[in-house]
């Protein structure tokens, strides 16, 4: 009865009930009932929506800021709550007032629910109602306003009349002139998106001084962002514009005294590389690379060196070879031994896909000692981002050129004092059986993953033993009877019980990839034998394993050898042992 009188009091006073949760003390009552706003909304139908529960909603923006997030994020979506697009506007109010408060989080969405009513609105109610909300905003006397502005430009300036975007226009360069750092970081932040949108004579007569001014802030936090800017505006210009009028600018940047900046260039550069042109990049990128290459900065370094392999495969074809012989190559020779293991690791993980741009003979000749000298480099990342991308080099030279000097580097991860590293290198297994192909991994590898198995920490011998079913997949059925089961069923045997649970986790995903006439001849008397081990939770696991191979196993198996192991497992003294044995029988019996 309570349940439906409150569905009553939810449509027949709606209002009151918002208010009353709305001025509750507890703020999840208040969080709650903003939830429901669009039922209520619903209840009390479009037009008291746009006379009462909005009003209301824009005189009460005071409270905890996840009320606020709340509201922000709802009101994005009351389009058809207030009657459709030609009512968009009235949403307008209590947004604007959710823009200018102090929480971050809060005026981001509620200007992202603006920038979903502005689609709304029509060119007429975009003049009459948002433009002059964004010019009270751009004007505001709290930063927060204005702040917030700067992400409304590129919504409505497309469909506004001339003389509105020339006001726009003028009210943006104020902006990127504001004397608050945090209002011109956010105009710089989103000078790109309005550069898209605005005319092509307008992106030069004046996004670009505002760009440059930008470029040229006292502020690294608002010069980095106007790096972005660059690539969205280079992309839209003439190529001789973006010679004329965006390359010093660019060229400043990337020698900016603040290694943040240089960052943010190292970090587009593949984007400005495509967006300026091959003509440009030989002329100015491919200097600009190589400083950053060798900056003083770590992680500047770190950047650029993860753009190597893109920076490389985006040059033209004709001059492809030579700058990257010249230019590029010296200044990597140098990051393989860079004194910071983030940029090692950072080149590591890119530079074998320079093998198959610069073909087998460079490769050989001057990519191959500078892998091998990373597989020896004491950080284990490095070493694992080589293994890791083994397969580029592989395609062009052959592995046979390789394997020499892997394997030590193998040997080592294999053995690290570090889980962690172990791991990895596990998961790499199967990808360098299939490059080393099955002679070369039995006589190398093959003891080296048998000894992962009786790892002592869990998370080891849970890899080592998937790896196997990956390896079997890889080599098949005959070359698993002959090499790894024989060593797999000797743990059955081992003194400690964790080695004799491993052995049976090895059965569980050997029986499928190994097919029926194994699981039969070796890998079932084995599990049966075990069924009488001393520790409980070997027994437990018999149970479970013989459940897990049972599809592979004959009916005629069944019954007479399985079947009375179970039944025995049932009545055991462990109550774990007895439910994972009729857990078995269960599904078993559901074989048919």
């Amino acid at each position: 009865m309570a349940a439906s009188d409150s569905a009553g009091d939810d449509s027949l006073y709606p209002i009151a009930v918002l208010i009353d949760e709305l001025k509750n003390e507890d703020v999840q009552l208040r969080l709650n009932s903003i939830k429901k706003l669009s039922t209520i909304a619903l209840a009390l139908g479009v037009e008291r929506t746009r006379s009462e529960l909005i009003p209301f909603l824009t005189e009460t923006i005071y409270d905890e800021d996840e009320v606020l997030l709340a509201l922000a994020e709802q009101l994005g979506n009351f389009t058809t709550l207030v009657g459709g697009p030609e009512h968009a506007y009235c949403l307008l109010p209590p947004l604007e007032s959710l823009a200018t408060v102090e929480e971050t989080v809060v005026r981001d969405k509620a200007v992202e629910s603006l920038r979903a009513v502005a689609q709304q609105h029509t060119p007429a109610d975009l003049e009459q109602h948002f433009v002059p909300l964004v010019q009270r905003l751009s004007a505001g006397d709290w930063f927060t306003a204005r702040t917030s502005t700067c992400g409304l430009f590129a919504v409505c300036y497309p469909r506004v009349s001339p003389a509105m975007k020339a006001d726009l226009r003028s009210h943006f360069r104020a902006l990127c002139q504001d004397d608050t750092p945090m209002v011109r970081r956010a105009a710089a932040a989103k000078l790109g998106e309005l550069a898209q949108v605005v005319e092509l004579e307008y992106l030069k007569s004046d996004l670009i001084p505002m760009f440059v001014n930008l470029a040229q802030d006292e502020q690294d936090s608002v010069r980095l962002l106007a790096v972005e800017a660059c690539v969205n505006i280079a992309t839209l210009l003439p190529q001789e514009d973006v010679e004329k009028l965006v390359m010093p600018t660019l060229r400043q940047c990337a020698g900016d005294t603040s290694w943040r900046v240089r960052y943010m260039v190292a970090d587009k550069f593949t984007e400005l590389q495509k967006a300026v042109g091959p003509e440009i990049t030989r002329t100015d990128l491919v200097p600009a690379f190589q400083s950053l290459l060798k900056d003083t900065e770590a992680e500047v370094r770190a950047a650029a060196a993860n753009k190597v392999k893109d920076f490389c495969q985006n040059l033209d074809k004709p001059h492809q070879e030579n700058i990257i012989m010249n230019n590029i190559l010296p200044c990597v020779k140098e990051l393989v031994s860079d004194p910071n293991q983030h940029v090692k690791s950072a080149l590591a993980s890119v530079i074998m896909g320079l093998s198959p741009i610069l073909g087998r003979h460079n490769t050989i000749e001057h990519l191959l000692p500078l892998f091998l000298s990373q597989l020896k480099d004491e950080c284990p990342e490095v070493r694992l981002n080589i293994i890791s991308n083994l397969d580029c080099v592989n395609e062009v030279i052959g592995i046979q050129q390789l394997s020499q000097s892997l394997l030590p580097a193998i040997v080592e991860l294999a053995e690290d004092s570090k889980w962690r590293v172990r791991s990895a290198i596990i998961e790499y297994m199967p990808l360098l059986a299939g490059q080393l192909g099955q002679e070369f991994f039995d006589e190398k590898l093959n003891a080296l993953c048998m000894t992962w198995l009786m790892d002592h920490v869990f998370a080891i011998r849970e890899a080592a033993t998937l790896n196997l079913r990956k390896l079997v997949d890889q080599f098949g059925a005959e070359w698993a009877e002959n090499t790894i089961i024989p060593k797999v069923l000797a743990m059955a045997r081992d003194q400690n019980y964790l080695y004799r649970m491993t052995c049976l986790f090895c059965i569980n995903v050997l029986a499928e990839a190994c097919g029926s006439d194994i699981t039969t001849r070796l890998l079932l008397p084995t599990v049966l034998s075990m069924a009488n081990d001393k520790v409980a939770n070997v027994r437990f696991n018999v149970a479970k394993t013989l459940q897990k191979i049972a599809p592979q196993l004959d009916q005629a198996i069944i019954q007479p050898q399985v079947k009375p192991v179970l039944d025995k497992l049932n009545v055991d003294g462990d109550v774990d042992v007895k439910y994972s044995a009729s857990e078995a029988i269960a599904g078993i019996t559901a074989l048919g």
